[in-house]
């Protein structure tokens, strides 16, 4: 059967049963596109916040009788969109000087079978019972704060944007409880003023949603009601009034840090004379400081910051890859607040300001204006120079500002700009972008940019350009996108995250979701992407067509088979080894697993098999090859404290014409978090990676390497912390280090400790 064939039956398949959908319940029928309502309620000012004994009985004890707001009413958005909720959910409200109040009284007829876990901070997953707050202080439908808890009281926070979705990376301190009863469960918020940044009147009005996740029913409940039928959760939500004399009040932090460590690691500025080198004890102090400017403005500065590996990065496939692989960022202080700087095409990628010494950054939004700035050094162009070079500890240093405009309902226009300069080279980049919203399916995102460069020790530059539109349109049944991109030769940005220059690309997404809403089956939904690219000369260079099918089940439980098929046109620029142009199809099929379904274990897995490109051939001449890919993710929960996360990733490719292997190329990763508190944990991650490589058929030599991390954390809240890690690397062979470790004898058949460091990190937030 020809890629053709199949995906005319994969379209035809979908149209036919689309055509002869069965009728949607009254349920599905009543969210056709309608005009928003907006729910409203007035929160009441208390002297002093509830605590979750006052709701022993599932309901305020009678001293509290009449002095909170009470929201019922919870409707499902899943599994059976606008139908009403299984269970009762009522949630309390109230503020007081100093902080923002909400209990959840969550009842269930099954109580026994709540899901719950004591986990580290911001690591409440889909197999945890959960209730959020989404708290739109500006009330402009555009970016909410989030908190959520769980049964444990475990605090997870966020910010919420409608054009990103979920940004984890925000952190701030608050309170949070749980408690689990004979009839479900309360979990508690007291989030201070102090935390938030909102408008300067005297009586506040803010956009509010409350959500409840039941795992076991497969249940997303919302108040008020958020359907799929309307793009976006902001535009459905509610408003609390009654807020008055409110003020995060004089808002200054100070978080200072000491550490201390000693390591042994590699030493390769120098190629021709590769060393170890490291400290026995090294001590450094740092401050990280903020401050809120008229209420809506954040002041943040850092010097000397240490960005010890308190995070570690998932494990990724790297081998046979032609462009850049993504590590998302880590470190906390280019972290918060990074959706300000966000636009379709990515000018600030953090992971270039590799090793800052201090940086400066200025966020907030005051009515329909959003601004961000940054500025900040890097010395790792310095750093990674031998001492005798010219430009050791020479500095890099990064520029950024981004102001954004809003105008009618969920639509902006912004400008961005960024500089990185380095000695006598820079690179600039400026540019327009916007986001406009239609009605309530539509919305259509856009951005032009422009780059000026000089290169190190070059008398000229260079100019390109870069543009990308994105329309996208979703509603209950239907989602469907199309993206178009045009990067010309020149353009390049060094503070973002660029792949490809001499470009057109478009892309296309459908969806069609059916909902049967059955007990067996949910939803089922045919998806086809298609992908082409071009040079400017017009020369087609890829083309690809993926198609898959998602079947959800009960308790979080999708299966998607699918397939892809494609071809690359590889020219001579592209690998020198060729002489012409040369043509590369491949075709893979496979299957995508993710449940949820036993309370204890989830998984993630996907496996695929088929026809791939070969881009480390021996000779330099990409060629086809037989491909294996496994992607397998368990996450174990023994007891509650205890989480377990195993990772295994193979990249198998064979000579497509005799049994010969390529390379074999494995991942396996197992980590292991103990909480003792909900302060205190314990993590230990080892990595083991096995790459091995066939000369016959690849230059990838052969290399292994084990890697492991010990973490001890007392977490108090965000800012007051006591880090105590050790790392230690093997690795086998060792080409370049075998004379330094062992002299010429050394076999290089065994591993051999490459790197290896310990430190302890203490910072304490003051907030005044």
């Amino acid at each position: 059967m020809t890629l053709r064939t199949l995906v005319a039956l994969f379209l035809g398949c979908t149209v036919c049963l689309a055509q002869n959908a069965a009728p949607q319940s009254a349920a599905q029928q009543s969210v056709a596109p309608q005009s928003l309502q907006v729910s409203n309620t007035t929160v009441p000012r208390v002297d002093n916040g509830p605590s979750l004994d006052v709701f022993n009985a599932m309901k305020p004890a009678p001293e509290w009788e009449g002095k909170l707001a009470k929201i019922s009413g919870f409707i499902q958005r899943d599994p059976k969109d606008s139908a009403p909720a299984l269970s009762r959910t009522d949630v309390y409200l109230a503020y007081d000087s100093t902080n923002f109040y909400a209990v959840f009284v969550c009842f269930d007829d099954q109580p026994k079978t709540i899901r719950s876990r004591r986990t580290r901070r911001d690591n409440i997953g889909p197999e945890d019972d959960e209730v959020q707050i989404y708290l739109d202080t500006f009330n402009d439908h555009r970016r909410s704060y989030g908190f959520m808890t769980n049964p444990q009281g475990i605090q997870f926070d966020y910010l919420w944007s409608e054009e990103r979705g979920y940004d984890q990376s925000w952190d701030t301190v608050w309170q949070s409880a749980g408690k689990r009863t004979e009839q479900g469960w309360i979990g508690l918020f007291a989030i201070p003023f102090k935390s938030l940044r909102f408008s300067t009147t005297g009586e506040q009005t803010w956009g509010i949603l409350l959500q409840r996740v039941v795992p076991r029913t497969n249940e997303n409940l919302f108040w008020p009601k958020v359907s799929h039928a309307i793009q976006g959760r902001l535009t459905q939500e509610g408003q609390v009034t009654g807020l008055e004399n409110i003020s995060p009040g004089r808002n200054l932090q100070f978080i200072p840090y000491a550490i201390g460590r000693s390591f042994r690691a590699p030493d390769l500025r120098d190629p021709s004379a590769p060393r170890f080198g490291g400290a026995r004890l090294r001590g450094q102090i740092g401050l990280d400081a903020k401050a809120v400017i008229k209420d809506s403005f954040v002041l943040d500065a850092t010097l000397k910051p240490d960005f010890s590996q308190v995070e570690s990065d998932e494990p990724q496939v790297t081998a046979n890859q032609r462009f850049e692989v993504f590590f998302p960022e880590k470190r906390p202080f280019f972290m918060e607040n990074s959706d300000y700087f966000s636009t379709p095409i990515n000018l600030l990628f953090t992971r270039r300001i590799a090793a800052p010494e201090f940086g400066v950054r200025l966020t907030g939004k005051k009515g329909p204006y959003s601004i961000g700035m940054l500025f900040a050094d890097d010395r790792s162009p310095g750093l990674s120079r031998p001492d005798a070079d010219p430009l050791h500890k020479a500095r890099a240093y990064f520029g950024i500002f981004r102001a954004k405009r809003e105008f009618f309902k969920q639509s902006n226009i912004g400008v961005m700009y960024t500089q990185r300069q380095f000695q006598d080279s820079f690179n600039r980049v400026s540019g327009l972008d916007g986001r406009f919203k239609w009605r309530e399916h539509w919305t259509l995102d856009y951005q032009g940019v422009f780059s000026n460069t000089r290169f190190l020790g070059a008398t000229k530059d260079t100019n390109g350009t870069a543009y990308q539109t994105f329309l996208d349109y979703s509603s209950l049944h239907l989602q469907a996108n199309t993206m178009y991109t045009d990067n010309s030769k020149n353009f390049l940005t060094q503070t973002g995250f660029f792949r490809r220059q001499d470009i057109r690309r478009w892309s296309n997404d459908l969806t069609y979701t059916f909902r049967p809403e059955g007990k067996i089956l949910i939803t089922h939904a045919p998806e086809l992407f298609t992908e082409s690219i071009w040079d400017h000369s017009g020369l087609r260079l890829t083309g690809n067509v993926f198609g898959t099918w998602h079947f959800n089940l009960p308790r979080n439980t999708q299966i998607s088979p699918y397939f892809q098929g494609g071809h690359e046109r590889l020219r001579p620029i592209d690998f020198p080894a060729l002489v012409s142009n040369q043509d590369l199809r491949s075709f893979v099929q496979g299957i995508n697993l993710r449940s949820f379904y036993f309370p204890k274990l989830s998984i993630f897995a996907d496996i695929n098999w088929g026809t791939g490109n070969n881009f480390v051939a021996a000779n330099g001449i990409p060629n086809v090859a037989r491909v294996n890919n496994i992607f397998l993710q368990t996450t174990v929960k023994p007891i509650s404290p205890l989480t377990i996360d195993n990772t295994y990733i193979l990249t198998r490719l064979r000579d497509y014409r005799a049994p010969l292997s390529v390379f074999n190329d494995h991942i396996l990763r197992t980590k292991w978090n103990y909480q003792f508190t909900r302060e205190l944990s314990l993590r230990f991650i080892m990595q083991y990676n096995s790459l091995l490589g066939n000369p016959t058929n690849t230059f990838l030599s052969t290399n292994k390497g084990l890697n492991s991390d010990v973490l001890i954390t007392w977490l108090l809240h965000p800012g007051t912390a006591v880090y105590v890690g050790y790392n230690t690397n093997l690795s086998n062979p060792t080409p370049v280090f075998l004379p330094v470790l062992g002299g010429p004898g050394t076999p290089d058949n065994r591993f051999v400790n490459d790197a290896r460091g310990v430190f302890v990190k203490a910072s304490w937030l003051f907030r005044f």
